[in-house]
């Protein structure tokens, strides 16, 4: 009898784990994270025309579920010349890697690619 009190304790305890396991993947938010530094010679007009044109790829590519972006205000001076942020979030790795290869995100990489002094972009699955 307690073998079986055991058995059932063991099943249940693995049920809930992995019940909250799914809830916490389903809750999970894929951040992909770029900031910009612009070369000198870029005019604001252009710039204007690369805040635009990213924030319209969320209209473009179905996988992205968010987007913000801003430019730097931190009093900390430890930007090294980067200026703009973007955050876009994705429910999985997979529509990350279909938002990457998307054509209109490579359009995107085309327009930036000659005004860019340089790039970061890291990507990371958000903890609360």
């Amino acid at each position: 009898m307690k073998t079986l009190a055991l058995i059932l304790i063991v099943g249940l305890v693995c049920s809930l784990l992995a019940t909250a396991a799914e809830s916490s993947a389903k809750d999970a938010k894929l951040r992909h994270v770029v900031a910009f530094k612009f070369k000198d010679t870029v005019t604001k007009e252009k710039i204007k025309e690369v805040e635009d044109a990213f924030r319209a790829l969320k209209g473009k590519i179905p996988q992205i579920v968010s987007y913000e972006w801003g430019t730097n205000n931190s009093p900390e001076k430890l930007d090294k010349g980067f200026t703009h942020g973007f955050i876009l979030t994705f429910k999985s790795e997979k529509d990350r890697d279909a938002y990457l290869v998307h054509p209109d995100h490579k359009k995107f990489g085309e327009l930036v690619g000659g005004v860019l002094a340089d790039v970061f972009v890291i990507d990371f699955w958000a903890k609360e």
